[in-house]
């Protein structure tokens, strides 16, 4: 409690982890999101950097920072890097266009460390995406697509190539910035 009797608010700060591609990729993706944005309406993309996530958003307390930081310096110093190849495009009907991620086991692997990491280091339970496989991919359109919209864009997507390989050599931590979501570390 404050001197004057009222509880003092805890800051938060929301955050997630994720794999963004190095520069040359992520420059190739913000041009598809930027494309999508003028030919389909859909801006909600723009307000991250082009990404794989590893574990969904959770709220961390500020004043805990440091041992989130320990914890993702502990998860990439045991990464051993791999590479991840992105092919072609894929939907989440009806409102999610996304950069295909070849299947990759070391992928899949690196994606449990991260939610084991998360769990045992630093009691974060919300990392199940209520129970759903993990499917990487990189989001270049959703929320505010709209339907007759999104029915356009997976036309317009759906024999369209894209290819690029990267590798994979650490996860980052996003934060949000109260408008996007920013590389943190």
């Amino acid at each position: 409690m404050g001197g004057d009797g009222r509880v003092a608010k805890v800051s938060e700060s929301l955050y997630f982890i994720a794999i963004v591609p190095p520069p040359n990729v992520l420059e190739q993706i913000t041009n598809l999101k930027h494309e999508v944005a003028e030919r389909f309406n859909s801006k909600m993309a723009l307000k991250s950097p082009g990404h794989i996530t590893m574990h969904m958003p959770f709220r961390w307390k500020d004043k805990r920072k440091e041992e989130l930081l320990e914890m993702m310096s502990k998860l990439n110093d045991g990464l051993r890097p791999f590479e991840v190849e992105l092919n072609g495009f894929g939907f989440f009907e009806p409102r999610v266009v996304y950069v295909s991620v070849e299947e990759n086991e070391s992928l899949r692997q690196f994606q449990k460390s991260v939610v084991q990491h998360c769990r045992s280091e630093l009691k974060i339970l919300n990392s199940n995406y209520k129970d759903k496989v993990f499917r990487p991919h990189v989001t270049v359109a959703f929320r505010d697509l709209k339907k007759p919209k999104f029915y356009e864009a997976r036309e317009y997507f759906e024999g369209r190539e894209f290819q690029a390989e990267f590798m994979v050599d650490k996860a980052n931590l996003l934060k949000h910035d109260g408008k996007m979501w920013q590389v943190h570390s």
